[in-house]
């Protein structure tokens, strides 16, 4: 089994080594808590943000309500090949009663008076029909991915910049310090 060797191959950034210089120290540092934080931070976020998303729409589930509108006008028959669903103006009553008006998508050729099932919110507004349960845990699943990632790139972009830092820095220590015994050993090998 040469390819596994162990426990100790885990943790090699943090031996001790006489070589080991400071800023290889750091460096892990860093990449351990860029992980850290790129796995702890996508997590959480996204959790969050499915959790946040899925109560919206539990709430608009509980806060909207279909509603019957009727029309107020004929609507033209489609021509050709044309539309087959239009706007049309619409009359309904909010849940106290008061009237309201709007514009709803409708077949065409549908005459006044005929019945249109709309959605409502409280204020008697038009809305979209809310999300079923299902359809809620997809779109909060999808949400809560794609905003995990986002917020696990930002610690994970950070990290790398902050070792690409160190490591140019680490690249100007080192010609410096060639700069200085390069000619010492051209010296001894001549």
């Amino acid at each position: 089994m040469a390819a596994f060797r162990g426990p100790r191959r885990w943790l090699w950034r943090w031996r001790r080594n006489p070589l080991r210089r400071r800023s290889d120290a750091l460096d892990s540092w860093v990449l351990l808590t860029a992980w850290v934080l790129t796995v702890l931070g996508g997590v959480v976020t996204g959790l969050a943000a499915t959790q946040a998303v899925e109560d919206g729409l539990t709430r608009q589930r509980a806060d909207w309500h279909s509603a019957t509108a009727r029309l107020t006008e004929d609507v033209p028959p489609a021509a050709g090949s044309g539309a087959r669903v239009v706007w049309a103006k619409a009359r309904w009553s909010t849940t106290d009663g008061a009237p309201r008006s709007g514009q709803v998508r409708v077949h065409a050729g549908s005459a006044a008076g005929t019945p249109v099932a709309v959605w409502t919110d409280r204020e008697g507004r038009l809305v979209s029909r809310p999300a079923t349960a299902a359809q809620a845990r997809v779109r909060a699943s999808l949400v809560g991915a794609l905003v995990g990632v986002s917020a696990a790139g930002i610690p994970f972009v950070t990290g790398r910049l902050v070792r690409a830092r160190l490591e140019r820095r680490r690249m100007d220590r080192w010609d410096t310090e060639w700069q200085r015994i390069g000619p010492l050993w051209r010296r001894m090998t001549s």
